[in-house]
């Protein structure tokens, strides 16, 4: 049966074809950012210049949300994803004319910069649209019934791309320079626009087609915060980034507290993502959909812990393995998510709620950053990370006493019920 198949959603060609546009695009994206910081602190030298990249990202990124998932709910879907990836590639392409030798010998340095902002702050507005038409287009292409099975090869094309991609955009610029590293992105975004148009347009769902901005605004925001799994899984993920961020820290322990420099913090770097890769993995195997509410609960806890023991480690070996079983705790954490909002976000909704959901998130990810980073100041590094980790289990553990319904929560009835539709 579908449902106990691990390949159930591999066997439907257009979510393949959907996993190699997903992979070549957050490939090419995490790829490009590495090489944008390169360049900036090249011309700078100035880390606040880094500081500013992310702020370019997210303020458009933030303040457009909650539109652009209004206008996903009236579109089809595929072109408009298309239309994004062509808008994606001009970026690419003004980022290789303007690290052109010629245009940095001639172009003065403040120049170059403020016109790479600029590229990044358009980036940051069709990042407001890619995350929306991309959680849309998924449900257009599986049945719901095997939603639980896509969210985990979705999730895990995702998280193998993203760890490639830096790792692959680092060896480029010793390889062939910042420029010629540019130009393969730009082959990369238009060879995943190609790819994408090997699928199909899809019916647009939405039955209030032209309706006031306004109202489908509020309508949106209102669901979320009426739908107790969607706030409570939402509430869940910005606070575990939030108070979790011991990522953002990473240098200050490779290189004053483990004392490893920088091949123990490619080591400290890649322990995550490798640990939620393989659980991500083990998931297609092994059903989430039942008490999906306590997993969640009890995996975003046990990403507390791993916090905590990571932060209070200063042995190289006890910190690598508290970072990989952090991953593997989001990596659980994160499939019961995107099936909880894939199942209970009704066909005409779903831009709109994905964009609340990256508002919650996308934000915190930054905001978490700048939390560690002040809290460290302020505490001490160790103190941050520790105070970080037990945040994040009291805000569990309140949870789950305050909210009787979500501990309780369980979706093999959706999936029967989809199953039974379909």
């Amino acid at each position: 049966m579908a449902k106990t198949d691990p390949y159930a959603a591999l066997r439907i060609k257009e979510f393949n074809i959907f996993l190699l546009v997903r992979f070549v695009l957050v490939f090419g994206w995490s790829m490009q950012f590495i090489i944008i910081e390169w360049q900036v602190y090249s011309l700078t030298k100035d880390p606040l210049s880094l500081g500013v990249i992310g702020l370019m990202e997210i303020i458009p990124a933030f303040t457009m949300a909650l539109f652009a998932g209004h206008i996903v709910d009236q579109k089809e879907k595929r072109n408009l994803l298309a239309l994004c990836i062509a808008a994606f590639s001009l970026i690419s392409f003004g980022l290789f004319i303007l690290t052109w030798p010629i245009v940095v010998e001639d172009w003065d340095t403040k120049t170059i910069l403020y016109s790479i902002y600029g590229l990044v702050f358009f980036g940051g507005f069709l990042r407001s649209f890619f995350g929306p038409t991309i959680f849309s287009l998924v449900a257009l292409i599986v049945p719901k019934k095997i939603y639980p099975n896509a969210a985990t090869w979705n999730s895990s094309t995702w998280q193998m791309a993203a760890v490639l991609g830096p790792a692959f955009g680092g060896f480029a610029i010793s390889w062939l320079g910042v420029h010629w590293s540019l130009c393969i992105i730009f082959g990369l975004v238009m060879l995943s626009l190609i790819i994408l148009l090997q699928i199909k347009p899809k019916p647009i769902l939405n039955p209030k087609i032209g309706e006031p901005v306004v109202d489908s605004l509020k309508e949106g925001v209102r669901f979320v915060f009426k739908t107790k799994a969607i706030l409570g899984a939402m509430t869940l993920d910005m606070v575990a980034v939030l108070f979790g961020g011991a990522i953002a820290l990473l240098p200050v322990f490779a290189q004053d507290i483990l004392k490893v420099g920088s091949e123990g913090f490619g080591v400290l770097r890649a322990a995550p993502a490798v640990g939620a890769f393989l659980t991500m993995l083990v998931t297609a195997y092994i059903p989430i959909s039942k008490n999906a509410g306590m997993k969640l609960l009890a995996a975003i806890f046990g990403f507390g812990i791993c916090i905590i023991v990571f932060g209070l480690s200063s042995v190289f070996w006890i910190s690598v393995l508290a970072l990989f079983f952090s991953g593997m705790t989001d990596g659980v954490s994160m499939v019961i998510r995107q099936t909880i909002l894939q199942l209970k976000t009704p066909d005409n909704m779903r831009g709109r709620v994905s964009s609340v959901n990256s508002m919650f998130v996308g934000s915190s990810n930054e905001l978490g950053a700048f939390e560690s980073g002040l809290t460290a100041k302020l505490m001490g590094t160790v103190t941050a990370v520790v105070f970080g980790g037990t945040m994040t289990l009291i805000i569990v553990i309140a949870t789950g006493l305050v909210s009787p319904s979500f501990r309780k929560l369980d979706l093999t009835k959706d999936l029967d019920a989809h199953g039974k539709e379909d």
